[in-house]
Order: C-alpha cells, then sequence, then structure tokens
C-alpha cells in the first residue's frame, strides 16, 4: 500500500491500495468544486460514493449518484465528477487496467487552467 496522498486546487485524493493492474483511492471533492474534464488512455475507473450527492458528466452525459451508488467510466471516456452541494463529496475510486499512473491524463476542460 503506498499511501500517497494530493491536495488539488478542487479537494484532494489518498491511495487506500494499490497493486498489479489496479489502484483504489479515497476521493474528496471540496462543496461547490469539480475535477476536470478528462479521460485516460491504460485505465477505467469505477466510483462507489460514499457521502455526498455526485454529478457526474460522462463523454457528455450527466447523472447523479448518492451514498452508495456507483458509477463506471470506460477506457478513453471523457468524464468530470462535480459536486454541487454544500458539503464535501467522498467518492471511493476503483481504477484498472495496465497503467495506473498519475501521469495518464488527458484534460479537455480545466477550471484551474492545468494541462496534461
Amino acid at each position: 500500500m503506498s499511501g500517497l496522498s494530493e491536495i488539488r486546487p478542487w479537494g484532494s485524493w489518498h491511495v487506500l491500495d494499490e497493486g498489479d493492474g489496479f489502484k483504489v483511492k479515497r476521493i474528496v471533492v471540496n462543496p461547490h468544486s469539480r475535477l476536470s474534464y478528462q479521460y485516460h488512455l491504460h485505465r477505467a475507473e469505477h466510483w462507489v460514493v460514499a457521502s455526498g450527492k455526485a454529478t457526474c458528466v460522462i463523454d457528455g452525459d450527466t447523472s447523479y449518484a448518492g451514498p452508495g451508488e456507483c458509477v463506471d467510466v470506460g477506457v478513453g471516456v471523457a468524464h468530470r465528477i462535480v459536486n454541487d452541494e454544500d458539503y464535501p463529496l467522498v467518492i471511493i475510486e476503483v481504477q484498472r487496467g495496465d497503467y495506473t499512473g498519475e501521469d495518464d491524463i488527458v484534460r479537455l476542460e480545466d477550471d484551474y487552467g492545468r494541462e496534461g
């Protein structure tokens, strides 16, 4: 288990576990914040909402997920997590693929001016 963490402009993430072909993260999205609209070349993601209400944009379609609900994102599919609420959103994310490095990200839109 790596235990890596990072603070981002929208909140934070913490690696809970990782191994060959997978990584598990705890993601916290601050109130009224959102991640970049992005896709990954090497991994799929499975999101489980632990607490809060997620607005999920998957390939341009918007859906909502509450505690205990799940969302799947395929490899190469554009996606974004949004927290429109007044309290933090907590997501458990399971990444699956041949590469789960943090540099496997293609940002299509970003509120914070980041590229990649």
